[in-house]
């Protein structure tokens, strides 16, 4: 008898939830509290099952995915496309955000003491606070900044500040931007799929990045939208090398530059730009000044940062000592570097795990000369290539030591790239309805907070 293809997919989402698993059961019976630091491992919440007013919406909106997303991203016009899925992302996001009410879900997240917006008042002076900002990083400096602040370079916090100074202050107006702007990292990645792989791949993938479980962080977390500057930038790249357009470059360049200043480890994303000009090579060939204006176009926030007088590295270095300092310094390495895979799992969900599975798959097909590269599979092998540098992106984040849990928040930007690998899956009806339990199972059973 013929064993499907289905089963090995099987067999690799049922090895991720053995890891899930795994991670829940050591985190609670071999560990303590006071050794890992989170209140429900790996993820850093608690146990809290619960419904709000948002579980309705988020069930009505995972129902119209899974019996409608395949269909409508299969026959709708591509320009119709992408504000779809961005619509679709919102709704996804807003609704399970909402499960946990207004305050709690949406206007308190980015308030509390640890949080951005918990120092918009100390930055009266936006230039002497850039200057002074590396003098307040050590845990034990005077006025040190809370967590998230001293974590991430200014960039991320200053963000909020210019929010509040056009008069869209409080949680409210800071969780809104967020998640409007996060939600958009969907079109991104698709446009990028697009670009460097063909329509038939990105329209595969649209459903899964629109109903992604990570959306539970995405609403509202930071990372959210700072996954959808760092995904933007790849979009504007992929668009550059298709199109040889020094314009598009230098944009791409730009949001790198900016996405290097909201968080330290998205210099990280430099491996996924690679992989982009890597596959985009002839366009690169044909007009070199696409890396002129790239180059240039990443330069431009850097500089302007540096000639406010903040130091990147030195900020980085005392981060450093900083994240040694505080949890990290207890937090074990012998556990976190293979739990943070499992949060990784419940970020992107079983779906993707197939998905990798079977992108890895077309890749060593492809180097043992089982593939044709042309026609859709060149397009598959393609999409491969860029997801597999979206993990080894994540892997060196693990590797590193420097990632040490909360990545179910701090690895988005990165998960959302690992989340086009399901656009290689058949029955994607099934798939999607695992991926919107397993959203709303953690969504209405784990009171989730960083």
């Amino acid at each position: 008898m013929t064993r499907p293809r289905s089963c090995p997919d099987l067999y690799a989402a049922a090895a991720a939830a053995l890891l899930v698993t795994a991670a829940v059961l050591v985190g609670r019976y071999v560990y303590t509290y006071d050794d890992l630091i989170v209140g429900w491992p790996p993820l850093l919440g608690r146990w809290d099952p619960h419904l709000g007013p948002g579980t309705p919406a988020a069930v009505l909106v995972a129902a119209g995915v899974v019996a409608y997303g395949p269909a409508v991203a299969a026959r709708l016009p591509w320009r119709a496309l992408l504000p779809a899925a961005w619509g679709t992302a919102l709704a996804w996001t807003w609704s399970l955000a909402l499960i946990d009410g207004w305050d709690r879900g949406i206007a308190g997240r980015l308030t509390t003491s640890q949080e951005y917006l918990s120092v918009v008042d100390r930055w009266h002076d936006v230039p002497a606070t850039l200057r002074d900002f590396n003098g307040h990083i050590l845990l034990h400096s005077p006025d040190n900044w809370p967590a998230h602040v001293a974590g991430h370079p200014p960039g991320a916090t200053l963000t909020y500040v210019l929010l509040d100074r056009i008069g869209l202050d409080g949680g409210g107006w800071a969780g809104a931007l967020t998640i409007t702007v996060g939600a958009t990292a969907c079109v991104a990645v698709l446009v990028t799929v697009r670009a460097l792989t063909g329509e038939r791949l990105a329209r595969r993938a649209a459903p899964f990045l629109a109903l992604a479980p990570a959306a539970v962080w995405m609403g509202t977390s930071a990372d959210g939208y700072f996954a959808a500057v760092a995904a933007w930038a790849v979009a504007l790249l992929a668009l550059a090398v298709t199109r040889r357009s020094p314009g598009w470059a230098a944009g791409s360049g730009l949001l790198f530059g900016l996405t290097c200043y909201l968080s330290y480890g998205l210099t990280l994303f430099a491996v996924i730009a690679a992989a982009v000009l890597v596959l985009g090579r002839r366009g690169v060939r044909e007009r070199p000044v696409l890396l002129a204006a790239l180059l240039a176009g990443a330069a431009v926030v850097p500089v302007a940062f540096t000639a406010a007088g903040f130091d990147w590295w030195e900020a980085y270095r005392l981060l450093v000592t900083r994240y040694y300092e505080g949890a990290a310094g207890v937090r074990p390495y012998g556990y976190w570097v293979w739990a943070n895979l499992a949060c990784t799992v419940l970020i992107t969900g079983l779906a993707t795990v197939a998905g990798l599975r079977r992108a890895g798959g077309v890749l060593v097909r492809r180097r043992a000369g089982g593939e044709r590269a042309d026609g859709a599979r060149a397009g598959e092998v393609r999409l491969a290539f860029l997801v597999a540098a979206g993990l080894l992106a994540l892997l060196a984040a693990d590797l590193s030591g420097m990632s040490k849990a909360e990545t179910e928040r701090i690895w988005l930007p990165f998960a959302l790239w690992l989340l086009a690998a399901c656009a290689f899956l058949n029955r994607p009806r099934g798939w999607l309805t695992a991926q919107a339990v397993l959203a709303l199972l953690v969504n209405h059973l784990v009171a989730t907070g960083w």
